[in-house]
């Protein structure tokens, strides 16, 4: 016996536009593991060769006191905010490496990068804070906060040397810092999601 209205009629599924976007790329399985691998490094190393070029960039509305977004720490937080403590710690060494490479090694940057990553895979983002954007954001912040200040503490303990005829005072490199940390801290967590969210997504189905 046949119900009016629940048999003999076929469900149509309506293509949304989003549906209609997707349909059009394969799915990452139809891939050789191979390939998809070879993909995954091309990606992650493309997204890091990407954050040293912008780090001396400096565009209209992306500067604030002569300061720019930290690529590299948001990139650093992205990239251990879901992995293991050895793993984000590595990854922010690595990273601090390549900036000496681009500004001076002493002060070195892969301290306060690896720092960063540790710190930032020992915090359990979600029994805490469950919006993506919102919780980068803030972990972001702090992150350069704390950065700035290993930064500044190397400096002091080397007595704020810069050469034969240079010297700071450390009075003189804490004040300055703080401005430093402040104006990093507000650029790097505004600029964060736009960094994590494609990166965070391409991790994602990797995984999966």
């Amino acid at each position: 016996m046949k119900i009016p209205g629940f048999l003999g009629k076929k469900n149509k599924i309506t293509k949304t536009p989003e549906n209609k976007f997707q349909s059009l790329l394969p799915r990452l399985n139809h891939y050789y593991p191979w390939l998809l691998q070879v993909m995954d490094w091309l990606i992650t190393s493309g997204s890091v060769i990407f954050c040293l070029l912008m780090l001396p960039t400096r565009f209209p509305g992306m500067e604030l006191l002569d300061i720019g977004p930290n690529w590299l720490l948001i990139w650093v937080v992205a990239w251990s905010v879901k992995r293991s403590v050895l793993s984000g710690a590595f990854a922010g060494v690595i990273l601090g490496l390549l900036q000496d490479g681009m500004t001076a090694n002493d002060p070195t940057h892969a301290i306060s990068l690896g720092i960063v990553g540790m710190l930032t895979s020992l915090i359990q983002k979600q029994r805490f804070i469950q919006e993506d954007f919102i919780s980068i954001a803030l972990i972001v912040f702090v992150m350069a906060v704390i950065s700035n200040t290993v930064f500044a503490l190397q400096l002091s303990f080397m007595g704020g040397n810069c050469g034969d005829l240079c010297f700071r005072k450390p009075e003189y490199i804490w004040t300055y810092y703080q401005r430093v940390a402040l104006a990093s801290a507000i650029l790097s967590s505004l600029w964060a999601p736009v960094l994590y969210y494609p990166l965070n997504r391409w991790w994602q189905k990797m995984k999966t």
